[in-house]
């Protein structure tokens, strides 16, 4: 389920129920992604990439001493389905979502935004830096 759809019905004042021996109920299994190791760094927005992005988030990797192997992007509602991971960072870019644990997580802007407005470049690189001391 959706955290979109998950918010409506509680905002209606319906229970949310999770099937403790989803084995029994084969047809309702939920998919589970599962991120590869080397995979360091979650990407997730609901924006698509353009190339100019792309261009964008190429160099803050790169500034991360990351490269682009090193990174995958999802839209906020597939974090429900995230299995296992290695990951060191959850970067949400001009969104929320359920924060995966043992990482360090960031917010930001979209990256279409980060185009026009420097400051929002500089927090991501504070919220950056701030992990690395």
């Amino acid at each position: 389920m959706q955290q979109r759809d998950m918010q409506l019905l509680q905002e209606m004042g319906l229970t949310n129920w999770q099937i403790r021996k989803p084995e029994c109920f084969p047809e309702w299994a939920q998919s589970v992604i599962d991120l590869p190791e080397t995979c360091q760094l979650l990407f997730v927005t609901a924006d698509e990439m353009d190339e100019h992005d792309a261009w964008l988030f190429g160099n803050i990797l790169r500034s991360m001493k990351l490269t682009p192997e090193q990174a995958l992007a999802l839209p906020p509602h597939a974090l429900s389905e995230l299995g296992e991971h290695h990951l060191t960072w959850c970067w949400f870019a001009g969104c929320q979502g359920v924060e995966p644990s043992d990482c360090q997580i960031l917010h930001s802007a979209s990256l279409r935004q980060m185009h026009e407005n420097p400051a929002s470049k500089k927090a991501l690189w504070q919220q950056i830096c701030a992990f690395n001391d």
